[in-house]
């Protein structure tokens, strides 16, 4: 179970229990030149909006006050681990194109390496740090006993 707290040692953060053991549903760990994140999931969709949620938190972004713009869109890859690096550059894709953030989504993680998501964006008034690529380093999408974990690397 996903749970958001402000009262877990992780003030704010979102926190995954499971099997009564409290840990982050994603972290930013230490790596050489880029930034990582360790993600957790009790599930696939969980481990994808983990992952969403962890890449948009590093950004720093502020948007503009107002109406957001909802859309909707499905993926399909030839495996689990490319299929999450094409979600997270479908989130980043508004901010490159359209001056656009990702406010707010839903994301469903299908069987045979598709997914479905509704996003919801609206225009950028600043943003802090900027991610140039989603990587393939060290990723690699394990079932552990509290679900499913990765490292995803971030070219920045």
């Amino acid at each position: 179970m996903i749970i958001h707290s402000d009262c877990s040692p992780l003030k704010g953060q979102f926190v995954l229990y499971t099997r009564d053991v409290m840990q982050p549903a994603f972290e930013e760990i230490e790596h050489t030149a880029d930034w990582a994140l360790r993600v957790r999931g009790d599930s696939l969709t969980d481990l994808f909006r983990n992952a969403a949620f962890g890449m948009l938190s590093l950004l720093g972004i502020e948007s503009v006050p107002g109406n957001s713009e909802s859309r909707y869109f499905e993926l399909k890859a030839e495996d689990t681990e490319t299929l999450l690096v094409s979600w997270l550059e479908e989130l980043l894709f508004p901010l490159e194109v359209e001056n656009a953030a990702v406010v707010d989504f839903q994301v469903e993680v299908l069987e045979k390496a598709q997914l479905k998501a509704t996003i919801k964006l609206k225009k950028i008034a600043s943003i802090k740090k900027e991610i140039k690529a989603v990587t393939f380093n060290e990723l690699d999408i394990r079932t552990v006993e509290s679900g499913y974990e990765t490292i995803i690397v971030f070219d920045v």
